[in-house]
């Protein structure tokens, strides 16, 4: 499953949806094309607006500004996964909260 973990400053992405074999994978394939193209996005528009890493366990996300366009950008990509998780619950969870 994957997991998405999200406070005012930090995204966690990890796992594998095991929806399907790797590669073949519709859930996996939708969460990195709607990560990859917010990211892509915003760094087009302020290379230091956020800082990303990929680690073993997928990906993290730090938001360093919280101007209007970074912030519309972030909520709009969380908006899309959360609709991914509501048709494939089983595949992807979202999870909003503090920072532990």
């Amino acid at each position: 499953m994957i997991s998405v973990f999200k406070t005012k400053k930090h995204i966690s992405i990890t796992g594998h949806a095991m929806y399907d074999d790797f590669g073949k994978d519709i859930v996996c394939s939708a969460v990195s094309s709607i990560v990859i193209t917010t990211i892509n996005g915003i760094l087009a528009i302020d290379k230091k607006a956020l800082f990303y890493q990929k680690t073993n366990d997928g990906l993290e996300i730090e938001i360093e500004k919280d101007d209007d366009v970074t912030l519309k950008l972030i909520n709009n990509m969380f908006e899309l996964l959360t609709e991914l998780s509501k048709n494939y619950p089983k595949n992807i969870q979202i999870k909003e909260g503090a920072k532990i």
